[in-house]
């Protein structure tokens, strides 16, 4: 069977369904010009099942020059943007080497693979229309994006250098990151915070004021440059998922668990990519009540489920799928299972129907969840943002073992964001023996602030493996 796309989508294999255009009239016209990547032409599985080829992964100076430009955008167009949303006309960022704040480890060029010694941002908006100024005070440079503004062998204190630097453009409010609820905008060292306060002029200290919206709205605003790749690196997590869930991979009675997780972690580094966690694969079986997992043997009659994830242009996907193997004589998973599957698709829109920028991440569990049982189902939700990290920046809305409102989900949704819709429906399968089994699913998708868009498509049929050869040909 293959799956049809809208155009300017990369074409994927067996299971997943067209995610449709992207709302946005900026990446209408990317698409539109063609930066998207051709599609990938499909390809014979070997177990018989049809797949894509592999998205192309680019060389590394290819890779640089394409983060150098996206950075550039960044710097140009979210930075003053989020400054002035929240009325702040300096920000300053400290790191350390070895130590990474998570802000200023995404502002690095792509030369740039972590901070030297302490490395200190400044970005200062001058207001009245003018760009805002971005500046290093640090031993060593940062490319053309920064302007170097600290010479040691004048001024050898970088503290009174900093503390010069702030006097001289006189801002109102002087961001840091420092946060209680969230690592990515706590990036102000105790050690870094008592420093800069003591170098400081009595009457510039009580403009210094602890943000944490800068940081996450600087690390979750995806733009669309980044959404026009962004498709490509989701098909590149989905064609390795596709493989390793296949005959080629897997043969019942002798691969385990672990032989899958760890052939997900070869394939990876073949490719000049990265994982940014360990791949887990496990098994829901008849008469078992637990998934079963470490080396595990595989049999006719399981299901697979994977969690995995990859980091490619400095961007990461999160994804949970599932596979049947086929018992001799079989064409297809259970109905009970197919159920299971669909039963999680359900809710996966009851939580996209429910997305409405402006509300809590606790606002849309609450609505999410109401959707999804007012259906019959047994939902639990627990999604969050991507990007720049894996679980990234912004409003959590449900955990898995925590499906009531929080703390960390009294964050606002803003458009532009990208998302693990990750999630769960619980049901029983009348084939084995009403056996009660978690339908786990997480997909990557975009919000516009209007609609969710599934990145590269979600997964709505199981991954096929083994069965008789007669049973492979009806596929």
């Amino acid at each position: 069977m293959t799956n049809q796309r809208d155009t300017g989508m990369r074409s994927v294999f067996l299971g997943f369904s067209g995610s449709g255009k992207f709302a946005g009239a900026a990446l209408k016209m990317l698409f539109a010009i063609g930066l998207l990547s051709t599609p990938a032409m499909p390809v014979a599985a070997e177990d018989g099942a049809e797949r894509t080829a592999y998205p192309a992964v680019l060389p590394l100076r290819d890779r640089a020059d394409l983060l150098d430009n996206w950075l550039q955008e960044r710097l140009d167009t979210i930075l003053p943007m989020i400054m002035r949303e929240q009325g702040v006309d300096m920000w300053v960022l400290v790191a350390r080497e070895n130590f990474e704040e998570p802000v200023v480890a995404s502002m690095l060029d792509a030369k740039s693979f972590s901070a030297r010694r302490r490395t200190i941002l400044v970005f200062f908006d001058p207001g009245e229309g003018q760009p805002v100024e971005r500046l290093t005070v640090s031993r060593y440079g940062l490319g053309d994006m920064f302007e170097a503004a600290w010479t040691p062998e004048t001024q050898p204190d970088q503290w009174l250098r900093l503390a010069e630097i702030i006097a001289d453009r006189n801002p109102q409010k002087i961001a840091i990151n420092s946060s209680k609820l969230t690592a990515y905008a706590d990036g102000m060292t105790l050690s870094a915070h008592e420093e800069m306060m003591a170098a400081l002029p009595a009457a510039l200290r009580s403009r210094v004021v602890r943000d944490e919206v800068l940081a996450i709205r600087w690390l979750e605003t995806r733009t669309p440059s980044e959404m026009a790749r962004y498709p490509e690196i989701v098909a590149l997590a989905h064609a390795i998922i596709g493989e390793g869930l296949s005959g080629k991979v897997i043969r019942p009675g002798i691969t385990t668990t672990d032989d899958v997780a760890w052939w997900f972690r070869e394939r990876i580094a073949e490719l000049g990519v990265e994982a940014w966690f360990h791949p887990s694969v496990a098994i829901s079986r008849q008469g078992v009540k637990e998934q079963l997992d470490g080396d595990t043997v595989i049999e006719q009659g399981d299901m697979l489920w994977t969690d995995f994830g990859i980091t490619y242009l400095r961007l990461n996907t999160d994804t949970q799928q599932n596979a049947y193997v086929l018992r001799d004589g079989e064409t297809q998973a259970p109905k009970g299972l197919r159920d299971g599957l669909a039963a999680s698709n359900r809710v996966q829109d009851a939580l996209t129907s429910s997305f409405t920028a402006g509300d809590s991440g606790n606002d849309i569990l609450v609505r999410a969840r109401d959707k999804a049982i007012a259906q019959g189902l047994e939902p639990s939700i627990y999604s969050h943002p991507i990007g720049y990290h894996g679980h990234g920046a912004g409003a959590a809305i449900g955990f898995w073992d925590d499906q009531n409102p929080g703390p960390r989900g009294e964050y606002s949704l803003y458009p532009n964001t990208a998302w693990s819709i990750e999630l769960s429906a619980t049901m029983e399968v009348p084939e084995w023996g009403r056996q009660k089994i978690s339908f786990k699913t997480e997909e990557d998708a975009f919000f516009d602030g209007q609609t969710v868009q599934y990145i590269d498509g979600r997964q709505k049929e199981f991954y096929l493996i083994g069965g008789t050869p007669e049973a492979s040909e009806q596929r």
